[in-house]
């Protein structure tokens, strides 16, 4: 009996150890899941070959490309578009498509102006979902700002810039380029500090930069709109160019 216990036990441990060894090597599905960058079934191939996922790109020109993410919203569009406006800056708006239908009035006017991209339809993770969410996540989102903007949107920026395989391949399926960022508006370390968060923008910029801003969320980024002229007239005295993020990308 004690012989037979042991060799159970040993099997036991065996067993267990082999099991945690597999999941290490193997953690996630293979093909399901928000990891998997294959469709399910195996035998279907991506509707698009490449996807390209974009921080900023590598030039000498001094062109920076301005991106406001989470709106349109009533509180801060309006004075962004009042902002960008008065200093002549054309920028990249990626809209949260159930906002674009709710908030259409807002984009009156502007769609000659910027530029806009995709942001999702309710702007959920991206990589918490498995292929079919985040393929409707994105294509429901790009539906709602072509009816309001009157053309689909092929830039998409994840939210909180996750990307899961899934989100990676339901992007290449829509044929969206995905747009992320190399500088944003640290907002939480200057709360209290709009000249040391302007000093910051302008000073560390660099030729082919993306840069993250939001026109709409929690009033400690308002720091960064309040600061937005002064960031624009200083990145202009050090010879910087403001250009929407399709204009960037052709200078690839």
């Amino acid at each position: 009996m004690s012989l037979v216990a042991g060799l159970g036990a040993t099997a036991g441990v065996g067993g267990v150890t082999g099991v945690e060894h597999f999941n290490e090597r193997y953690p996630l599905p293979f093909y399901r899941g928000y990891a998997a960058t294959v469709h399910s079934g195996r035998r279907t191939e991506p509707r698009h070959r490449e996807v390209a996922v974009t921080w900023g790109i590598n030039t000498t020109k001094k062109l920076v490309a301005l991106t406001f993410d989470d709106g349109p919203m009533p509180n801060w569009t309006p004075q962004v578009h009042a902002i960008l406006a008065e200093h002549r800056v054309r920028a990249t708006f990626f809209l949260i498509g159930e906002r674009a239908l709710a908030h259409r009035d807002l984009l009156a006017g502007q769609l000659g102006e910027h530029e806009m991209g995709n942001h999702t339809w309710a702007h959920r993770d991206l990589a918490r979902m498995e292929y079919a969410d985040a393929y409707e996540a994105i294509e429901r989102g790009a539906r709602a700002i072509a009816t309001v903007t009157g053309t689909e949107p092929t830039l998409l920026r994840p939210p909180y810039g996750h990307l899961g395989g899934s989100a990676l391949l339901a992007a290449a399926d829509f044929g969206a380029s995905v747009v992320l960022w190399n500088q944003q508006m640290v907002e939480t370390d200057y709360r209290n500090d709009q000249a040391g968060l302007v000093d910051y923008i302008v000073g560390s910029c660099t030729p082919g930069t993306i840069m993250l801003a939001h026109d709409t969320g929690a009033d400690e980024r308002l720091v960064a709109i309040k600061g937005l002229p002064d960031m624009i007239k200083g990145l202009r005295t050090r010879g910087f160019e403001f250009v929407t993020v399709s204009e960037l990308l052709g200078e690839r």
